[in-house]
């Protein structure tokens, strides 16, 4: 099976890259490499496996049989030691302008292994104006064999100077179907399982998949989902907020603590802590307390943004919920994301009016931009929870 095989619900990128993948090879070997550019800019709402696609179409490149999936240079790119690809994550808040003039640089170098040199940048989308410009010359002029793959949700989330400078390649959200299917084939998820996380997921397959398989997501998913139904005066609505937000920053906590423990031993080890001989120990801890102050602002950084990412995925749920309401209000025939509350859902249809729903997903949406501008979390998640307050079903 090849790379773009694994691709759950693309089809028609996977043609687009496959394609490309062939004019590369035909570029390598003096042909006009139809289709192949050295920038590329793949798009998608969350879920639809930006990262995943441009990871396949890296492997292409590298790969003699343009993606077969089961060669060195597939399964090198598959576990991330591919010399030739550098794979950017940003996590923190941005991606800086010193980060981006570094990472120019290294893309610059020719190719260790004689092909591409691939820099697969992931939330492309986190970099801040300064950073951006500087990216800009990188692309409008590429050294010949390196190759540049931003990721973002929108064309729109990069400046306008890049995106046209690119070539986007668009990626939906997986149909339901497809998104069961690869749980039940690839992790043998149960059938009744798969479809409902793939269903409460809107398509989303990496978070069904965690949901499928962790209890305690599901069990906050579902605390989520309880909110509307609580929210009958100022009190609830204070407590639901608080209770939010203290969960979300719970889960940050214990997802970064683990991450942040280990990455302080390493420096303490690189600077010399335990080392023997004279002055040995002391100079080179000396010097590594710069080092020490990066890596905690780093961390700090990092678990802001994970609490963030938290809050944002139940605001999410909250906005499928609403739009579950809308749909049986009007009486459409869709899928609704949300079946398995559906005594909710109808109980707040015919309790309210569309209008009443709308402006409830528009206050959900302005809490995520007001999140996203560094509005204290508490704050933010109060203000919405009292504009989605309601009378007790």
């Amino acid at each position: 099976m090849g790379v773009f095989d694994d691709l759950v619900g693309q089809e028609r990128a996977a043609v687009t890259l496959r394609r490309a993948a062939d004019g590369a090879a035909e570029m390598l070997a003096g042909g006009p490499g139809g289709g192949m550019t050295h920038a590329w800019l793949f798009t998608g709402p969350p879920g639809s496996g930006r990262e995943e696609a441009a990871r396949a179409f890296a492997a292409a490149l590298f790969c003699p049989d343009r993606g077969c999936g089961h060669c060195d240079m597939c399964h090198q790119v598959t576990v991330g030691s591919h010399p030739d690809l550098e794979v950017v994550r940003t996590e923190g808040l941005s991606y800086g302008i010193k980060e981006t003039r570094q990472l120019i640089l290294r893309a610059a170098g020719a190719p260790t292994l004689g092909r591409w040199r691939v820099v697969l940048f992931e939330g492309a989308d986190r970099m801040p104006e300064r950073a951006s410009n500087a990216l800009l010359k990188a692309i409008e002029e590429p050294p010949p064999k390196t190759v540049w793959l931003l990721c973002t949700p929108s064309p729109a989330d990069l400046v306008i100077t890049i995106r046209s400078r690119c070539r986007v390649v668009t990626l939906v959200t997986p149909p339901t179907a497809a998104v069961a299917h690869a749980l039940v084939t690839r992790d043998n998820i149960p059938p009744d399982m798969a479809e409902y996380v793939a269903r409460a997921t809107q398509g989303h397959l990496e978070r069904a998949r965690r949901l499928a398989l962790d209890p305690e997501m599901r069990a906050r998913r579902e605390a989520v989902l309880s909110i509307p139904r609580s929210l009958t005066g100022l009190g609830e609505c204070v407590t639901a907020a608080e209770r939010l937000v203290d969960t979300a920053k719970k889960e940050a906590e214990a997802l970064s603590s683990a991450l942040d423990e280990g990455e302080i031993t390493e420096i303490r080890k690189i600077y010399g802590e335990g080392s023997s001989g004279k002055g040995l120990n002391k100079g080179l801890i000396r010097g590594g307390a710069g080092a020490l102050k990066d890596l905690e602002k780093l961390q700090k950084s990092r678990a802001t943004r994970t609490q963030r990412d938290v809050i944002d995925a139940a605001l999410l749920d909250l906005v499928a919920f609403y739009r579950d309401v809308l749909a049986v209000q009007f009486g459409a025939p869709v899928e609704l994301a949300n079946e398995d509350r559906r005594a909710d859902l109808d109980d707040l249809a015919r309790s309210s009016v569309p209008e009443d729903t709308l402006r409830r997903i528009d206050a959900i949406m302005h809490c995520r931009e007001r999140l996203a501008a560094n509005v204290n979390p508490q704050m933010a998640v109060e203000a919405m929870t009292i504009s989605l307050r309601q009378p007790r079903l």
